[in-house]
């Protein structure tokens, strides 16, 4: 059974369970073209692929981006990594290596494929369409996600050979005819999809234009949109689970309450600080949410197996966001990584506000004080590192670390020299 499927039969047995679906969202080449792989800062451990230069106009590491083989090398390198519940792709990349390579057949990481793509990720370099009213538009067919083909051959099984699950999405603008094109859009998917044994979940954008809604009061007006869409849909053609917009702890808790088969998600938005990743997943599970889809926060990270496995002890709740932020340092540090942020400011909690793009301003800042590894300006202080198991750090009597009688300290230490040995 794919993890996918065990954690959502889970959290919908027990509301109080811990269990927590991580998602890394590789389908930005529907959204940026060129920039979609990411920088060139972080590779796959088989290094630089092939790629064409001429001299005079630029090198390769001018140019500054990964291209394709690069990042389908990265996929799969978190996919053998096992710590990701869902790899989202584009439907041409899920053909690349889910149908024609079958990287998924024997791992427990579910292939999901964006079925749609509405103008507001159509985030292309000097282009408007992100600042339009976002309208529905569909490039991948469920047939083509599902087998590669424009018509696949149904055995009846339920079984492709690629992704058999797909992100569809809406953004409501709070425009009575653009809402209601939207959902026109959205039913003749789903019934589609239920025809086809297709299983979705459902991505919920913030208004991409001046929706006339205080910000305050954007997540009353996503929850109720939602819950009101849904309610005419029975369980055979509902989301499996929901990816939105974060709007804090009361709009979170209102939406995950509501109804225990409903499972809410958050998405990551732009890239931030470090620190602004980790609370927001820590925040989030906290609150209600069970699942988290990362974009480019993952793939804009300086160590993406690192960073992911740094939300992975976040959610298994073995390490606090703050901790987490300082272990990465220290293991980017130990792999004579340069950080994009010194540690001081990679501390710092940003409020953004979640555009596609990543046009809008930032609006907040709060400093982290009393940071015990604080050092000069432009430093990155490792952490101390880890202390021997037999003196000071506290151990189960099978001989395992006792998280729980851990100092925050003893926690750094322990995941940071685990990591070390990990990526080093």
């Amino acid at each position: 059974m794919k993890s996918l499927d065990a954690k959502l039969t889970e959290v919908k047995a027990n509301r109080l369970s811990r269990a927590f679906i991580i998602a890394d969202a590789k389908d930005a080449d529907m959204a940026f073209g060129v920039r979609a792989p990411g920088p060139r800062g972080f590779l796959a451990k088989r290094g630089a692929q092939p790629a064409k230069f001429s001299p005079e106009v630029w090198s390769r590491d001018e140019f500054g981006y990964r291209n394709l083989p690069e990042f389908l090398d990265i996929i799969r390198e978190v996919t053998h990594q096992g710590l990701v519940d869902i790899m989202l792709m584009s439907a041409y990349v899920n053909e690349q290596l889910a149908i024609k390579e079958g990287l998924f057949k024997n791992s427990h990481v579910t292939p999901a494929a964006r079925a749609n793509d509405t103008t507001d990720v159509w985030a292309v370099r000097h282009g408007c369409y992100t600042r339009e009213p976002s309208q529905p538009f569909r490039s991948a067919s469920i047939d083509h996600i599902q087998c590669g083909e424009v018509e696949c051959d149904r055995d009846g099984s339920g079984s492709f050979s690629g992704a058999n699950l797909g992100l569809y999405s809406i953004t409501y603008v709070n425009d009575l005819d653009q809402d209601r094109e939207a959902l026109l859009w959205y039913k003749e998917f789903r019934e589609e999809a239920e025809r086809k044994q297709f299983r979705h979940f459902l991505e919920i954008f913030d208004p991409n234009v001046d929706s006339g809604i205080a910000p305050e009061k954007l997540g009353e007006f996503i929850n109720d949109n939602i819950l009101r869409t849904l309610a005419g849909v029975p369980e055979s053609g509902r989301p499996v689970f929901l990816k939105i917009v974060y709007h804090g702890p009361k709009a979170m808790e209102e939406l995950a309450q509501y109804d225990p088969n409903l499972v809410v998600g958050i998405l990551g938005g732009s890239a931030g600080t470090t620190y602004d990743a980790f609370r927001l997943i820590h925040d989030a599970q906290k609150y209600g949410a069970r699942v988290a889809l990362f974009g480019r926060k993952i793939n804009n990270a300086e160590h993406q197996l690192a960073f992911i496995e740094m939300l992975r002890l976040i959610t298994d709740g073995k390490i606090s966001p703050k901790e987490a932020v300082r272990a990465y340092h220290g293991v980017l540090q130990s792999k004579g990584i340069k950080p994009t942020r010194p540690l001081d400011d990679d501390l710092k909690l940003t409020d953004q506000a979640m555009s596609y793009d990543g046009s809008a301003k930032q609006r907040a800042t709060v400093e982290v004080r009393s940071n015990p590894l604080a050092g000069r300006a432009g430093e990155t202080p490792s952490p101390k590192p880890p202390t021997s198991a037999s003196t000071d750090s506290p151990m189960l009597a099978n001989g395992k670390p006792d998280f729980d009688r851990m100092s925050a300290a003893q926690r750094i230490a322990y995941h940071s020299g685990r990591l070390k040995r990990t990526f080093g």
